[in-house]
């Protein structure tokens, strides 16, 4: 559905994406990361068309979005952070003249808007004036406009910002039914909403990949640097066990109710499989049951450490343009 291929976008002499290179399938729900700063916003704008790249190139479904960009852009609906809405439109009135800007049929208009405003939980909204909304509302319309003429691809750019936990809730539903009629690219910097909405990740930082897969994948480029014991029995005989541990520079008790675990923080992350071998021997010597062995490594600190990396190398030489980092 997308291919980017050594995309590079310039504002004078700051280069704010650097030779970006990645591919969305079709039917993807793909989460768009990086720290603030990093070119999220940058890219998806030259993916929606609406800014140029200044070198390399985008195709979306097939079409080239610098040689044919109106085709590239019939494909793709864009939701951008702060969608420019007409606050002295109605709802109804706005989405109908998005609609016949995106080229819906005269006789399919009227379906279509119904049709969307119920996937983005606008009903009864119909007649309200966009202006006395209030910004979870107006999220919901940029919402609404993306999908009105049913494009392939949907870019999304936070789309959840402004909207309380239930409304956040009833967007990941929508985005559970969508998927089978879109492939969807969301930036956001939240990433409880990539794990619980995204089957790929893209990592970017200074404008350049960093890392690209799937949850577990991406997670595999860090190694981790604590591990979970769930054990048999007391817990602080377990922990007794471990003290003192050669690798381990922590142990932690968990002992409530029918939950009970230590935890093991590795000296050098590197080692970790040594450190756990010898952490489950010696709970074997103290007659501990072993019932489980959960390496600990949250999406947060694999997201800091890879975009970190890459903040290093650049401060580390100046003027240089960073290397990759392996990718899933």
């Amino acid at each position: 559905m997308i291919e980017c291929r050594g995309l590079c976008k310039d504002y004078g002499a700051f280069r704010a994406v650097r030779d970006l290179t990645f591919s969305v399938a079709k039917g993807d729900v793909v989460g768009f990361l990086g720290p603030n700063g990093a070119g999220k916003s940058t890219t998806l704008r030259i993916l929606a068309g609406f800014l140029g790249p200044t070198s390399g190139d985008v195709t979306i479904n097939g079409y080239s979005i610098t040689e044919d960009p109106i085709r590239a852009k019939s494909q793709l609906g864009y939701m951008p952070e702060a969608a420019p809405l007409y606050p002295e439109l109605r709802v109804c009135e706005y989405l109908a003249y998005r609609a016949e800007l995106k080229g819906v049929a005269r006789a399919a208009r009227k379906s279509a808007v119904s049709r969307v405003m119920e996937d983005a939980g606008l009903q009864g909204f119909e007649r309200v004036l966009i202006g006395q909304l209030s910004k979870g509302y107006r999220q919901r319309v940029g919402l609404a406009d993306a999908l009105v003429a049913s494009p392939p691809l949907l870019l999304l750019d936070e789309p959840t910002a402004g909207l309380d936990p239930n409304q956040i809730r009833e967007v990941r539903g929508l985005f559970a039914r969508l998927r089978d009629r879109h492939t969807i690219v969301v930036s956001t910097h939240i990433l409880s909403e990539v794990e619980a909405m995204c089957s790929k990740n893209i990592v970017i930082a200074r404008g350049e990949l960093v890392a690209q897969g799937s949850l577990p994948e991406i997670r595999d480029l860090r190694r981790p640097r604590s591990v979970r014991i769930r054990v048999r029995g007391d817990a602080s005989v377990a922990k007794k066990a471990l003290t003192g541990l050669e690798g381990a520079r922590l142990v932690t008790v968990d002992d409530g109710a029918g939950e009970r675990r230590v935890e093991v923080t590795f000296d050098d992350p590197e080692v970790a499989d040594a450190t756990i071998e010898r952490a489950v021997a010696a709970l074997a010597a103290a007659k501990v049951g072993v019932l489980e062995v959960t390496p600990s490594s949250s999406l947060e600190q694999v997201f800091a450490e890879l975009t970190a990396l890459t903040r290093s190398k650049e401060q580390a030489a100046p003027g240089k343009k960073p290397k990759k980092e392996a990718r899933a």
